[in-house]
């Protein structure tokens, strides 16, 4: 009897775990969107660090919620996704942030998080 017991803690303990990945899983989904440079012009070469920002406070959410992607200096619009659990509200954004390899900061753009639709972060060069 004492194996059946144990078997049976087993199993509701998979179950149990099973359940709680699936609510985690559908309290987080996927930011997709794309950075564009201002006029329609090609992005100069860098990276990207796309992240959540909560512009009433000015400052970034989570670690976990950001990205980076490099841009080859070829393209006008580069395509990015990124995991988030935050909902979308007022004071939350998306803030896009062009810099050379060097740290120099070349361009800067946001956009309002909205649940379920795609961003378009337009970026406006930095001027020093």
């Amino acid at each position: 009897m004492k194996g059946f017991t144990t078997r049976r803690a087993v199993l509701m303990a998979a179950a149990a775990i099973a359940t709680s990945f699936r609510s985690a899983a559908a309290q987080s989904h996927d930011i997709r969107g794309e950075v564009g440079f201002e006029g329609g012009a090609v992005i100069p070469e860098g990276e990207i660090e796309i992240s959540v920002e909560d512009s009433a406070k000015n400052t970034a959410r989570h670690n976990a919620e950001k990205t980076r992607v490099k841009s080859d200096g070829k393209s006008k619009m580069i395509a990015f996704s990124m995991p988030s659990n935050s909902q979308a509200s007022s004071t939350l954004e998306i803030v896009a942030r062009l810099e050379k390899a060097d740290g120099w900061l070349l361009a800067r753009g946001s956009a309002p998080l909205k649940t379920g639709s795609r961003v378009h972060i337009m970026l406006n060069k930095a001027v020093y």
